[in-house]
């Protein structure tokens, strides 16, 4: 009797309607980032290997097979994940020592494991995934401790501490950035006090962003070319100065696709953190908020997906997952219209290569 209810509640789940807004938001995404990538790379990719579809090809493929893993895993029960979340926090500790033992150091920092030559995985972002199901579960678990400081908030920001710490050793210090902001806000979401963040981010949280930036010579310059990038144009300043000439000479309605001049070996790999410049360029204001208006959309969708789940660990896996594309969607809009001190941050569903998990070079 009790395998019949078990088998009646997955095929259940399997007859959910699917979110059509939803996905053909997502769809809609893609596709203009696979243009842009098509666009924005195409002279880099020519002058590299004689190929100006190679970073398209490669990224369309992955794009495919991105659309398959979604279809399939959507017809998963989330509360499958639920069994499991203890395991997903091991795993990721797991991760990221093998990272700092056995991965390879590229421009200065250690983030990447080579399978083979051309086939290489960055397990900071299955971290990312892995903590939004274990502060699900653990924030699910402990949810009528959560309103107080200690067992609430202290405990459960413990659990990220050995995260960052590895994180930091590599360095990624944007993922630490992104993993922090979407396990504090599915901490508040759950029920933990926003003033305990506030307060502790005050006393211990500034002080220590301060010391990081101090310490590290490349993020003090980072800070440095961010309050005046003209100082050093032709140094550390010239990506973000292209990337506001690109923006600039867009203006309203954009030069047309395909048209930008600052993808022409000015910006650095401008199909990877730096593509949104190159949308400005190219389709202009108009585009660029079009763009946003569906990045807006895609947050409301979760926002309402989070409500109406059924479940307290379901509602808060849905916002884990908002979180996580909210946050680099800023971060990546900000760095390139030099709001913010620069960081290497794709733009979901348009970065190049960074957006990944595997990455394979061809």
């Amino acid at each position: 009797m009790a395998k019949k209810r078990k088998e009646k509640s997955f095929s259940s789940f399997l007859n959910n309607p699917i979110d059509f807004t939803l996905l053909i938001t997502i769809l809609l995404l893609l596709s203009i980032g696979l243009i842009m990538v098509l666009s924005a790379s195409s002279p880099s990719a020519l002058a590299e290997s004689g190929d100006s579809y190679s970073y398209f090809s490669k990224q369309l493929i992955f794009g495919i097979l991105g659309i398959i893993a979604m279809l399939f895993i959507s017809k998963i029960d989330y509360r499958f994940y639920q069994k499991f979340y203890k395991h997903a926090w091991w795993i990721s500790l797991i991760l990221l020592a093998l990272v700092l033992i056995i991965g390879r150091k590229v421009n200065g920092a250690q983030r990447w494991i080579y399978v083979t030559e051309t086939l290489s995985v960055q397990p900071s972002e299955a971290v990312k995934l892995l903590m939004i199901i274990f502060y699900a579960g653990i924030l699910m678990k402990n949810r009528d401790q959560l309103d107080l400081y200690g067992k609430g908030f202290v405990k459960h920001m413990c659990f990220l501490a050995p995260i960052i710490g590895l994180l930091l050793l590599e360095p990624h210090f944007s993922a630490s950035i992104v993993i922090i902001g979407i396990c504090a806000i599915m901490m508040i979401t759950a029920g933990c006090k926003f003033w305990h963040f506030a307060a502790t981010g005050g006393v211990v949280g500034v002080p220590a962003l301060i010391a990081l930036v101090i310490t590290a010579p490349y993020r003090l310059q980072r800070v440095v070319t961010f309050l005046d990038p003209w100082k050093d144009e032709k140094g550390d300043g010239w990506q973000v100065i292209q990337s506001l000439y690109a923006i600039g000479s867009g203006g309203l309605f954009g030069a047309g696709l395909g048209e930008s001049k600052q993808k022409f070996l000015y910006i650095p790999e401008p199909h990877n953190d730096f593509i949104f410049s190159i949308l400005g360029e190219e389709l202009g204001f108009i585009g660029c908020v079009a763009v946003l208006i569906l990045f807006a959309i895609f947050i409301w969708r979760g926002i309402l997906i989070a409500m109406r789940a059924p479940d307290m660990f379901g509602s808060l896996v849905a916002i884990g997952i908002t979180a996580l594309v909210a946050i680099q969607v800023i971060i990546n809009v900000a760095v390139v219209t030099s709001s913010m001190p620069a960081t290497g941050m794709p733009l979901p569903f348009f970065s190049y290569r960074r957006n990944r998990l595997v990455h394979i070079t061809m």
